[in-house]
């Protein structure tokens, strides 16, 4: 077993296509040196740093994000677990957030997205003129915004 591996090897070994990896090249994700004819060659603690990859994917963070914490990193090492310590506390609220956002889809789920019930008096996604336009983008009540009883948006919950 060598230290370096092709691009092949390592989509094989990480689950992860060959247009994945050279895309999360582009990102500056992973790098990746290159031979006289241009092939990419990878040393093999590639595959450590993208599991962390795929794990903080696994839980809802963006590449935008991942970027920023592999950024934090000397000489694009792998994460360590004091790193994965440190950086977890800083995802700790926007993942709380997204926890929460997940058990209210998942608790509505059956009683109201795309049941066709057409109740306006408890339907989340009824917005009445749009009202719910000034509390930002997106489906705003699904997300957790009320409205105040037909005298328009609330604020954000």
């Amino acid at each position: 077993m060598t230290d370096r591996m092709t691009i092949g090897e390592v989509a094989e070994r990480a689950g992860i296509s060959t247009p994945t990896l050279r895309y999360y090249e582009t990102l500056d994700l992973i790098r990746a040196d290159r031979s006289a004819g241009n092939q990419r060659s990878f040393d093999r603690e590639v595959l450590r740093r993208l599991a962390f990859i795929r794990v903080a994917q696994r839980v809802g963070l963006s590449l935008v994000e991942i970027r920023g914490a592999l950024a934090s990193l000397p000489d694009q090492r792998t994460p360590t677990p004091k790193d994965w310590t440190r950086l977890s506390r800083l995802w700790r609220q926007r993942l709380t957030e997204q926890i929460t956002l997940i058990e209210r889809l998942r608790d509505d789920l059956s009683s109201c997205i795309g049941c066709g019930c057409l109740s306006f008096k408890s339907c989340q996604l009824y917005n009445r003129n749009d009202e719910a336009a000034s509390l930002g983008d997106g489906p705003r009540f699904l997300l957790g915004d009320r409205p105040l009883s037909g005298r328009g948006p609330t604020m954000p919950s």
